[in-house]
């Protein structure tokens, strides 16, 4: 019977988004990751949503796990994250009605071009943490539990390393303040490569290791439950949901490039 209920609030919620209708609510708040904030993606895409439906939308950039709590306390209705053990248990504990795989990019080693530690050297993401961890290298952790954040822990947990000491230095800071920090200390971080493209040109790190699929970043946008949190504006995030994974959405995604490199990759 709550799965018929659910089934019917949805869809009749789902019947009011359409995109060539005005909307009833028309603020649509959403929670996401800092790599699309800080990588100009929304920026670039958001307007054109708008535009096309209507909306007007209010963006929170934080870490994964920070975005996810604002979804389960009802604080927005839409999230965009990307890390996706986080993003299951967000649906299992039915704080989420939909779930989309959306986009993926990869996350990069960032280092001095000295490369003290050697992790350029290295084959493998294990290699070359294991290579800075060996080192005792200053690596900065961005230790917010954000997507990066999980993404870290889990190849340190691959390499069969629990980093500890003095090298190994947890910011509880957004990447853009990791890779700065990483660059005055001469040390190494790991980030997401949408981010990097976007600042590159201000730091002196080099990419020392990339391409091994433990580095892979998918990304999925999920819409808050309205049964749990019947003020939320369920419309709207379907209605955004709709968009991004449709042809135009898309297209501005893979289109989206920052010096001529394409930021984040279609499934």
């Amino acid at each position: 019977m709550k799965r018929l209920v659910l089934a019917a609030t949805l869809a009749a919620a789902v019947l009011g988004s359409a995109w060539s209708q005005a909307p009833a609510v028309v603020r649509l708040r959403i929670a996401t990751t800092t790599s699309t904030e800080q990588s100009g993606l929304l920026d670039a895409i958001l307007p054109v949503f708008e535009k096309d439906t209507g909306y007007r939308t209010e963006v929170v950039a934080v870490g994964t796990g920070a975005s996810l709590k604002i979804g389960e306390k009802g604080d927005c209705d839409v999230v965009l994250v990307h890390a996706r053990a986080l993003e299951d248990a967000f649906m299992t504990n039915g704080f989420g009605a939909d779930r989309r795989d959306l986009m993926y990019n990869d996350f990069i080693i960032l280092g001095p071009e000295s490369d003290p530690a050697g992790a350029g050297k290295a084959k493998t993401a294990i290699g070359a943490l294991s290579a800075i961890a060996k080192a005792q290298a200053p690596f900065i952790s961005r230790g917010d539990k954000s997507g990066t954040d999980v993404k870290e822990k889990e190849i340190w947990k691959a390499a069969g390393i629990a980093p500890a000491g003095a090298w190994y230095k947890e910011a509880g800071q957004g990447m853009s303040q990791c890779i700065m920090m990483a660059e005055q200390m001469g040390g190494y971080t790991l980030s997401d490569r949408a981010t990097w493209l976007a600042m590159k040109d201000k730091f002196k790190l080099k990419i020392l290791s990339e391409g091994d699929k433990l580095y892979f970043n998918p990304y999925g946008v999920i819409t808050i439950n309205p049964i749990k949190w019947p003020k939320s504006n369920y419309a709207g995030a379907v209605a955004l949901m709709d968009w991004l994974t449709s042809p135009k959405g898309r297209a501005l995604i893979a289109e989206y490039k920052i010096g001529g490199e394409q930021c984040f990759y279609l499934y």
